[in-house]
């Protein structure tokens, strides 16, 4: 550990900044040293050192989760993140650091959190309301009482040596050591405990079986529309996309992945596409015993893709004993296509615009999207998602262009919520262009809660 210093960091986003407060006002009142800093937290060299210097330094580590660090992909906290997690590498595993506060209801599971974070035990603080159990936990843990190692007592040699003392010792250890044999036998395995929430899965990404590395970019694609159908069902709990996708051609077994995901079950797979057919065969395999709840092989038209999640985002309900409601099938069609020429186009934009490293690589993506357009005119989600890649490819515009590229980025948004008003990642869209495009912040967080 670093010093004596008896602080705790608190990192959160600015959007979760009074429930924060609330959090530092409450451990301060009980005379703990928090790091909780508004002014402070800005860009640049200096800020960076400070943080660097901050995280360092303190006792305690607290991120605050929410479905607001969930939504942003980028931000300073996941930075501050990065670094509480490095430190963690020069710790012994004894040592409590990491204490991760949930302000709202997001789930454990399916949140875009470091993996490290999940490894240890959670407490919910709803808005941030902080109960007294709480604040002596993180007493408990800054004085060594809990999650540390207790520090030695200094031994003092006795004034006179007794022939009697080592032999009762060397009597007292024996038997020790024989009740340790006995009560423990550790030459037998111990099974850790494993309790993951019953209906929850994560989708592995499947393989694809095509023998044409360049179709990787469909079945990855196939994979994420897969988990986002599943993450639809609302008593489901979905692994976050990051953390399945991390085990991607490691060929780890599959307890070892539900364990460090926290899943009942998985989901894995396989796509084998040829012209404009696709066979895709699906196994949902139980993560307590490894046996198979559930598998299937699927030949279908590339145009029926669309169904097929639905089909088998069912299926897995099913297999998982989850009530799915009628009305939330019909949303994992929200937005889509049955041209199955469009798909593959729609695909291959989402492959380029999360591969994207400048503003040739968006032009790519918006090419695509534009030919999906193009096969079918009625594709909401290719409309939106071109939309969010003009507005992240104007960064490299300059001059009329940049005008341009917004209003076009608005027509692309409002197109694809005229032809589906329930579409989140419509709303999610015109939402970047209020925020980039017009500086109406208003109307970008009105758009922002529609999503």
């Amino acid at each position: 550990m670093a010093g004596e210093s008896k602080a705790v960091f608190l990192s959160y986003a600015s959007e979760d900044s009074e429930a924060a407060a609330r959090i530092a006002e409450a451990l301060k009142t009980a005379g703990i040293e928090v790091w909780f800093d508004k002014s402070e937290l800005r860009g640049g060299d200096a800020w960076d050192r400070s943080i660097r210097q901050h995280i360092h330094d303190c006792r305690l580590f607290v991120p605050v989760i929410s479905a607001q660090t969930d939504a942003r992909p980028e931000g300073y906290f996941r930075r501050e993140w990065k670094l509480a997690v490095d430190r963690t590498h020069d710790m012994s595993e004894r040592v409590a650091f990491l204490v991760p506060v949930v302000i709202d209801d997001t789930s454990d599971a399916r949140t875009d959190v470091p993996d490290r974070f999940r490894e240890v035990q959670w407490t919910r603080l709803p808005g941030g309301e902080t109960p007294p159990a709480f604040v002596a936990r993180i007493q408990k843990l800054i004085s060594g009482e809990s999650g540390a190692t207790a520090s030695p007592r200094p031994i003092t040699a006795p004034k006179k040596r007794s022939l009697l003392i080592p032999g009762v010792v060397a009597a007292i250890v024996l038997v020790g050591i024989a009740a340790y044999l006995l009560i423990e036998k550790p030459w037998t395995t111990k099974s850790t405990t494993f309790a993951p929430p019953a209906h929850s899965v994560a989708v592995l990404p499947f393989v694809n079986m095509s023998g044409d590395k360049e179709q990787e970019y469909f079945s990855d694609g196939l994979t994420e529309e897969l988990l986002n159908s599943l993450a639809e069902i609302s008593e489901l709990q979905v692994a976050a996309r990051t953390s399945a996708f991390s085990f991607k051609g490691t060929n780890t077994d599959i307890g070892t992945i539900a364990h460090k995901l926290n899943v009942a079950a998985v989901l894995e797979g396989s796509v084998r596409r040829s012209g404009n057919t696709v066979r895709i065969t699906a196994q949902l395999i139980n993560a307590d015993t490894g046996f198979h709840l559930w598998s299937h092989t699927y030949d279908r038209d590339l145009g029926d893709v669309l169904k097929l999640e639905t089909e088998i985002a069912t299926a897995v309900a099913g297999a998982l004993k989850v009530s799915l409601l009628g009305e939330e099938a019909t949303k994992v069609e929200l937005g889509g296509t049955h041209t199955a020429a469009a798909f593959d186009a729609y695909l291959r934009g989402r492959k380029a615009h999360y591969a994207a490293h400048g503003y040739k690589d968006y032009q790519t993506a918006i090419a695509a999207y534009t030919d999906a357009i193009g096969l079918d005119p009625n594709y909401a989600l290719a409309y939106a998602n071109r939309s969010v890649s003009l507005e992240y490819s104007e960064d490299e515009a300059s001059g009329p262009e940049v005008r341009q590229m917004y209003e076009h980025a608005q027509a692309d948004a409002r197109k694809a919520i005229a032809l589906t008003p329930n579409l989140a990642e419509g709303h999610w869209a015109l939402a970047l262009y209020y925020m980039d495009g017009a500086l109406d912040f208003t109307q970008a967080n009105d758009e922002l809660e529609r999503a």
